[in-house]
């Protein structure tokens, strides 16, 4: 998904004198709050602060006020305007150069937590967008959807139930190419299933809330396709204000909500963001209750046996709980880095020599920080700004880890969920940057049966509609299958 706040249908006429429809540069949705900064120049002429404001849910908001608005949820599927003040309003027709930069900040990807009462530290997203665009009255149509005619073989047949988490079209559902039911019905169509992961941020109209709409919504759309409810992604928005983090207090209230909802639909496992000792024996109480599992997810860079995994291990050792467990994510364990992200940083600016030296630091066994200031120290060196690769200098060693595979036998008996994490699916039909052949083989000896939800994270990479991610998935199941099929 382009780290963007614009697309090319997003100028509009307006009678103040121009608008900007924008869209939430990520794949989650955000608190106004996470907003630091957002300037414009049109037609090279910069717009003075006081000349913008932006519209939200029928409210208009001065941009000073935005690191303000912790309780202001932009959702995933929101298009506030930037509403620009013109002594001389543009048309419809017209073509202007829009220079747009916007600077975030991500609440619940804390680097470092606040002293002393302070705030603390966040994983920030720059974006910076600098486009001819032509302005208009309408959204951009959505393109024609590929069918899949070939019906899905039966599930007794897989080596594990089979589903995908609906984070996989986050490109296309903030776009507005799908709403709720239309996303469910083309999961249905491409026969994918019968597991359904959601993450809560995304999905939720009134996050952290599920609402009687939305679970009415969510009930019919199981009823017509015999879904399976799998895994409740709950981040913790730890930095949603902006002058303090969250405290303990808060952290179990905002939590609660989460879990009481994800009960609501029927879901029989959480994904956690926080492992903390103090937080978990407060919400162990409340799972049982609730009768929901809880799986901290280990995610690229780290594997089972990473330093701050071995911490939650102990933590799990201390408290003792069968509903303690871990969400498998395969970005741990690449073989290389993938082809979406390298043909992404490409277009951001980078030459072949850069590329192979990306591809050579990320190799290393160096820490994700300092891979990372390797890489923005060797691109300053050859006068290289690196702005302008906005989050991809973070996500590049992020959100891909080369821990060996077989890392996860040792953690197998408390793997209760996996996140079959792919990039690509190439014409031999296989996943360039992630060994699923050795990945199946690990699983299915040692002796894992439970959900496999397919996870495109290439969204966070490719241009939208690049690819059809949801066929993608149906592929991707196929590739699983053959590769269970070898082991027999």
């Amino acid at each position: 998904m382009p780290n963007g706040l614009i697309a090319h249908d997003s100028l509009r006429a307006h009678p103040d004198g121009a608008a900007l429809r924008l869209q939430i540069p990520w794949y989650r949705s955000l608190w106004l709050s996470s907003v630091t900064s957002i300037t414009l120049a049109i037609d090279g002429a910069e717009v003075p602060q006081a000349d913008l404001v932006l519209e939200l849910g029928g409210r208009r908001y001065a941009l000073d006020e935005l690191p303000e608005q912790s309780e202001t949820l932009w959702q995933l599927q929101e298009h506030p305007l930037l509403v620009v003040r013109l002594e001389t309003p543009i048309a419809v027709g017209e073509a202007h150069g829009v220079v747009i930069h916007g600077e975030l900040r991500l609440p619940y990807m804390q680097i470092a937590p606040g002293e002393d009462g302070g705030p603390g530290m966040y994983v920030p997203n720059v974006v910076h967008q600098d486009e001819r665009l032509v302005a208009t009255d309408r959204d951009a149509a959505p393109p024609a959807l590929e069918r899949i005619t070939e019906p899905r073989p039966p599930a007794e047949s897989d080596p594990f139930p089979f589903g995908l988490t609906l984070y996989s079209a986050s490109a296309e559902y903030r776009a507005g190419w799908f709403d709720f039911d239309g996303l469910l019905d083309r999961v249905a169509d491409l026969g994918i299933g019968p597991g359904i992961e959601i993450v809560a941020s995304q999905m939720l109209p009134e996050y952290p809330v599920v609402t009687d709409d939305f679970e009415r919504a969510w009930r019919g759309a199981f009823d017509r396709h015999g879904f399976v409810a799998s895994s409740f992604g709950a981040n913790l928005d730890m930095g949603r204000r902006r002058d303090r983090d969250m405290t303990p207090d808060e952290e179990y209230e905002f939590t609660r909500v989460l879990f009481e909802g994800a009960a609501r639909l029927d879901f029989p496992l959480i994904r956690i963001q926080s492992a903390k000792p103090e937080l978990l024996r407060r919400l162990l109480p409340l799972a049982e209750k609730l009768g929901v599992k809880l799986a901290y997810e280990i995610h690229a860079p780290a594997g089972p046996n990473a330093p701050e995994i071995l911490r939650v291990r102990e933590v799990y050792e201390e408290l003792g709980s069968p509903l303690l467990g871990f969400v498998a994510d395969f970005s741990s364990t690449m073989r290389r880095m993938s082809p979406t992200l390298l043909r992404a940083v490409e277009r951001a600016g980078l030459d072949g020599e850069a590329l192979d030296r990306l591809q050579a630091i990320w190799a290393t066994d160096a820490s994700m920080r300092e891979r990372q200031e390797e890489l923005i120290e060797y691109l300053q060196g050859r006068d290289f700004d690196p702005g302008q690769l906005g989050s991809f200098a973070h996500l590049a060693f992020n959100m891909h880890g080369h821990v060996d595979p077989a890392e996860w036998a040792d953690i197998m008996p408390q793997i209760m969920h996996v996140h079959a994490k792919f990039y690509d699916i190439d014409e031999a039909g296989e996943e360039p940057a992630i060994d699923y052949p050795e990945l199946v083989r690990v699983f299915v000896e040692g002796g894992y049966r439970g959900f496999w939800s397919s996870e495109w994270e290439g969204h966070a990479f490719a241009e939208l509609g690049e690819v059809d991610p949801l066929v993608l998935v149906r592929r991707q199941h196929d590739l699983i299958r053959r590769s269970a099929s070898a082991l027999r």
